[in-house]
């Protein structure tokens, strides 16, 4: 124990960097899940889940526009290759068609500038961590995450319900600032996105058909099982989301560190562990809490212990993941999502209809353990294929 505890320090030491980003991810994202769990309170159920549901409408309009994936500018920021606001630029053009889309088919102008919000925020994080901006990162998320605190706390008493998305969206202001930094520091330049298309069209299509999954399921609870049971259910993946903040906090700093080679096996390694104890924490310790902070949440008790059981695969997911991007080699993450996300949607729509929300959230375990596989067998082959190039050229 006094060795692993020693390894632990060590490897804190060797990665200072980290502190930076799991400071702001760790407070920022604390801050929004009392938000949450403040308005759950205060909706019940229902109209719990009828926020999540416009909530996932602005989510699938973020991941269709999003061409400039995070991860995409990320790597080439972390590169020196200077082409963020060229891929800023599309993705905000490809967002303002979802912003009309939104307008017309659904009628809540709220919804549509909640899409642009999640686009800023995505492109403005790509750039911070791809230049090793860690404290601006945290100074922005955390800025964004109080004001996502006390904009979606005075709207709902000052408007109601239709207040509380208007006031989200609010709260991604401040990243507008980073936006026009990028236009003003760097000239557009559409010949550094030609002999890089690849990459990017690949992780345009990764990022979205892992995000697909993430936002998807709250279209299949509503018309299964109603608003009330995608409230409960919502409410358990927003417990498990701050049990799972260390796995992307890790997963965006290794990131970066893949993306110029550096092998960091000793953080990943304790990455893994962390994970493991965490899990415990989600299975044991918070079943006996819950029914107490949330007693007309019935159902959430069964599905956080499902559910922090992914903990573990999806921290050993995120670094093959960061690995295979660090390399630009994102067809088997690609490959991985599409195949994972469709297993979810069948098993969701087979067993939801028969056990409910526990059918649900088992079908988000069995799906992230099928990436993870894929995962495991793409770095093999990768690796195999590397290793026959360097015998080739020797």
């Amino acid at each position: 124990m006094k060795q692993l505890w020693k390894n632990f320090k060590d490897v804190l030491k060797e990665n200072k960097g980290i502190f930076s980003i799991g400071f702001g991810d760790s407070i920022g994202k604390f801050i929004s899940a009392i938000f949450w769990f403040v308005l759950a309170g205060l909706l019940g159920p229902e109209q719990y889940g009828e926020i999540h549901y416009f909530l996932a409408i602005a989510g699938m309009g973020q991941i269709f526009s999003l061409l400039a994936t995070s991860q995409t500018i990320t790597v080439y920021a972390a590169k020196k290759i200077r082409i963020e606001p060229t891929l800023i630029l599309i993705s905000l053009l490809s967002g303002s068609i979802a912003f009309l889309v939104i307008i017309i088919n659904f009628m809540r102008l709220d919804v549509a500038f909640l899409v642009l919000g999640f686009i800023i925020i995505e492109l403005s994080n790509g750039v911070l961590l791809g230049n090793k901006k860690y404290s601006d990162y945290s100074k922005y998320f955390l800025t964004q995450k109080v004001l996502l605190f006390i904009l979606g706390i005075v709207f709902f008493y000052a408007f109601g319900i239709e207040g509380i998305i208007s006031g989200i969206a609010l709260s991604y202001v401040p990243y507008v600032i980073i936006i026009i930094k990028e236009f003003k520091k760097t000239k557009i330049n559409f010949s550094l996105v030609r002999p890089r298309k690849g990459f990017i069209v690949n992780n345009y299509f990764t990022v979205l058909s892992g995000s697909f999954g993430s936002q998807i399921d709250k279209f299949i609870v509503v018309p299964i099982l109603g608003f009330a049971v995608l409230g409960e259910y919502a409410l358990a993946l927003q417990i498990v989301l701050v049990l799972s903040i260390g796995n992307n906090i890790i997963f965006k700093y290794l990131l970066q560190q893949d993306a110029v080679g550096i092998i960091n096996k000793n953080l990943k390694r304790m990455a893994i562990i962390f994970s493991v104890v965490i899990t415990c924490f989600g299975v044991i310790v918070l079943p006996a809490i819950i029914p107490t902070l949330f007693p007309e949440y019935e159902k959430t008790v069964d599905a956080i212990r499902i559910l922090s059981l992914v903990i573990i695969p999806e921290m050993i997911s995120l670094i093959y993941t960061s690995k295979l991007l660090g390399l630009e080699k994102s067809k088997f993450v690609l490959i991985s999502n599409i195949i994972s996300t469709a297993v979810l949607i069948v098993g969701m729509i087979t067993l939801g209809q028969i056990f409910g929300i526990f059918g649900i959230v088992v079908m988000v375990l069995i799906s992230t353990c099928i990436q993870l596989l894929i995962l495991i067998i793409g770095k093999k082959r990768i690796e195999r294929n590397l290793n026959y190039e360097r015998n080739d050229e020797d």
